[in-house]
């Protein structure tokens, strides 16, 4: 696919790796749609890139209603829908006992889950059958393409991500199987797994945070830059012959306990 002639959907697409998908999707010429409950940052990302060819919507990514309605006014407004970008989600840190050995709270989890894992899969469900009604776009047959974020932590939780390493590395196991339920239909399903990204929020923490959170990777010995996962999307949405993968972004980091 042609990054420039796109219509895409990116989930938490007003802020960190979501927004940086965003801008590096717009710049390369697509049409983005961004999907988040940050309506006040949604008028503002909109006017930052362009009115014509970008949309806000205020959707909850867990909400079918929500998510249907809004995928049919993208393509009301931009006609078929070739990306979805699945960057919406929530990392809370709760050990499953505490220090006085209480259990973590289950309400806590559940959102959790309900958030990272069932809302990329609600997401990604509801656009794949958008896409699935299009032509297709070329010799290969291709109709559309699902990418979704997960998380190094869903390979190596730490110590209190008992929930958020649960929800990633789900999203890390529906790649394969979602990819080959898809095939036949001529769209593709790729995940992202992060390590320790740059975004906004952790860059304004203070200096030796940050250094602390980098001691651990390899090389580059730093943060992952938000750009560098656009890239990879955008990669992605290039290259036709990836197809049921996971990708590590993290500079060969494994995590360690704590």
């Amino acid at each position: 696919m042609d990054v420039g002639q796109i219509t895409a959907i990116v989930t938490g697409g007003c802020s960190g790796l979501g927004h940086a998908t965003a801008v590096a999707l717009r710049d390369a010429g697509a049409r983005v749609a961004l999907f988040d409950l940050d309506a006040a940052s949604g008028e503002q990302r909109v006017n930052e890139l362009g009115a014509e060819h970008t949309r806000f919507y205020n959707v909850d990514v867990r909400d079918e209603a929500q998510v249907r309605s809004a995928i049919d006014d993208v393509k009301s407004k931009f006609g078929d829908l070739h990306v979805c970008i699945n960057c919406a989600g929530i990392a809370p840190a709760k050990r499953t006992l505490d220090k006085e050995g209480a259990a973590a709270p289950l309400e806590d989890f559940q959102r959790t889950v309900d958030i990272n894992l069932i809302g990329t899969f609600n997401v990604a469900r509801l656009a794949a059958q958008a896409m699935s009604q299009q032509a297709t776009l070329n010799d290969d047959g291709e109709r559309g393409l699902i990418i979704n974020t997960a998380s190094v932590a869903g390979y190596e939780g730490q110590i209190g991500q008992t929930a958020y390493a649960a929800s990633k590395g789900g999203i890390i196991s529906l790649t394969l199987p979602m990819a080959r339920d898809l095939c036949s239909l001529g769209i593709r399903v790729n995940t992202i797994a992060p390590g320790v990204m740059g975004t906004p929020l952790l860059l304004a923490m203070p200096e030796k945070v940050q250094d602390a959170l980098s001691s651990n990777v390899p090389f580059p010995k730093r943060l992952g830059y938000p750009k560098e996962f656009a890239g990879l999307v955008k990669h992605m949405i290039t290259n036709s012959y990836l197809n049921g993968e996971t990708i590590r972004l993290d500079g060969g980091l494994r995590m360690p306990p704590k």
